[in-house]
């Protein structure tokens, strides 16, 4: 009897463990679906796959990287910030401090550390947006999609394997990636992307930054601060992008007095590793004599581009124009229906916010038919010290577009608790249209204007004339005052000015 118990166990058991294998087998070989599959989980692929599970979707999210929050949390963004707020601490402490009567001896610096306190706030981030698809029950794919038709992806997973997923609709939210310069080759060691100069593992005595742009500024600040002579290398004649030239100027006449120098109008032909250095061969942008400029470390950063090979998506159909971004229509979706994009790999500013808005817009409009943008309203941030942060016109743009307008500036010289802080330098300039008062434009340079911007995106949100920002009470004493004292400025006269 026992004998005959123990051979059914036994059978029971082998029953069970085939009949769960057969069962695992079915979930690999036949395409799981899915209200909609999101490909990339950056920031807005991410946000869009969260949105849509949120709104009761079926949703899955493929990202290669094997963590979650693209480029932005793993290489861009979130760290270097980290390294722009710990060498800025380090710099008070070595330059500014002591005029607050604090006094510090001996400050040096822990590279290694340094690097730790990053990347730890970096792998919490990424564990907390995996916990948050777990709480919204978003399924997180870790590999590589590639379209095998409108409707079907086929994921290359880390484990290498292979797995296909069929979804009513997917969203392209593949990103950007650093852009070549020919003739370049990065090693990340001496010639090194934004990715290498986040991570170098030593400080160089000195640092070429390739581009003048919003990335190659924020690395060189992080550098110089610790030490390192930069030399920015631009190939056109301003810095920054589409600054207010007002306020560029401001601006670079700030980072020059820290002591970051600019070759603008220049552009570089050929870089060559040598030993521990790297020569780079540079000429007038519009021709001329070349010259040599000898360099610890080179750091390319000349943009970004979108990032869609290996996609598949072109193999099924979808349209790209010539600079290699999907063309969509105002809802977000390609020339195939049932496929959208969003973020870098359309047209519009590289920024995370902005993929977000779009993530979140395109995710409305297919479950909801709602779901906009108002690109007008997209703020612009430089962290370096002190930051730039704008949103809307530069005054540039309003008179190649024949805009009347009234202009309203307050420096923080003014602000007492600019002042008060020892920490002045900047300014507010309001742009408003003539004949309604209407804000077309706010740029700030300030210590903290990426937080300050945020009023001014609000205010233009709701069609704010810069009369009912100048009628709103300002807390005192605040930098948030300038920007009130701006808007009177713009529409009658400040009053601390």
């Amino acid at each position: 009897m026992l004998s005959n118990l123990k051979a059914f166990s036994v059978r029971a058991h082998q029953i069970v463990h085939k009949t769960a294998y057969v069962a695992s087998q079915r979930f690999y070989t036949t395409p799981a679906e899915y209200d909609l599959v999101v490909i990339g989980g950056g920031p807005g692929g991410y946000v869009a796959a969260i949105k849509a599970a949120q709104l009761g979707q079926k949703v899955a999210c493929i990202e290669k990287r094997g963590t979650l929050g693209g480029t932005c949390l793993n290489v861009g963004c979130i760290p270097s910030k980290a390294l722009l707020h710990a060498s800025h601490l380090y710099h008070e402490a070595t330059h500014r401090l002591a005029g607050y009567g604090v006094k510090c001896s001996d400050v040096q610096i822990d590279l290694a550390q340094m690097m730790k306190q990053k990347s730890d706030a970096v792998s919490g981030l990424t564990s907390g947006i995996e916990g948050l698809f777990r709480k919204n029950k978003v399924e997180y794919v870790k590999g590589a999609g590639r379209f095998t038709s409108a409707n079907d992806i086929s994921v290359s997973l880390l484990d290498g394997t292979t797995r296909t997923l069929k979804a009513k609709k997917t969203i392209i939210a593949t990103g950007s990636e650093v852009a070549p310069l020919p003739g370049i080759t990065i090693d990340e060691e001496k010639i090194v992307s934004s990715t290498g100069a986040l991570s170098l593992k030593s400080i160089p005595k000195s640092l070429v930054v390739i581009g003048g742009g919003v990335i190659g500024l924020e690395l060189g600040s992080v550098w110089n601060r610790l030490g390192t002579e930069v030399t920015v290398v631009e190939f056109l004649y301003t810095i920054g992008g589409n600054i207010d030239n007002e306020v560029r100027t401001t601006f670079q006449r700030s980072l020059s007095k820290q002591g970051m120098k600019f070759k603008m109008s220049t552009k570089v032909t050929k870089a060559v590793r040598e030993g521990d250095s790297v020569t780079l061969t540079v000429e007038p942008a519009k021709g001329g004599a070349a010259e040599q400029i000898k360099s610890d470390v080179v750091l390319v950063c000349i943009g970004r581009r979108p990032h869609t090979e290996s996609l598949g998506a072109k193999e099924i159909g979808v349209q790209f124009d010539n600079r290699g971004r999907i063309v969509v229509d105002g809802h977000f979706q390609t020339n195939i229906p049932s496929v959208y994009a969003i973020g870098d790999v359309i047209t519009g500013p590289m920024l995370a916010h902005k993929a977000e808005e779009e993530g979140i817009a395109c995710v409305e409009h297919i479950v909801k038919g709602g779901g906009h943008v108002n690109y007008d309203t997209i703020p612009s941030v430089i962290y370096t010290h002190p930051e730039v942060a704008w949103v809307g016109k530069s005054e540039e743009e309003l008179k190649s577009a024949g805009v009347k307008y009234r202009v309203g500036k307050f420096p923080f010289m003014a602000n007492s608790r600019a002042r008060t802080n020892a920490d002045a330098e900047g300014l507010v300039k309001v742009l408003t249209e003539e004949a309604t008062d209407k804000i077309l434009g706010v740029h700030i340079v300030n210590t903290v204007a990426g937080e300050m911007i945020a009023e001014a995106v609000l205010a233009m949100e709701y069609g704010a004339s810069s009369e009912d920002v100048a009628r709103t009470c300002h807390a005192h004493p605040t930098l948030s005052e300038a920007v009130k004292e701006a808007c009177m400025a713009a529409h009658e006269k400040p009053i601390h000015m």
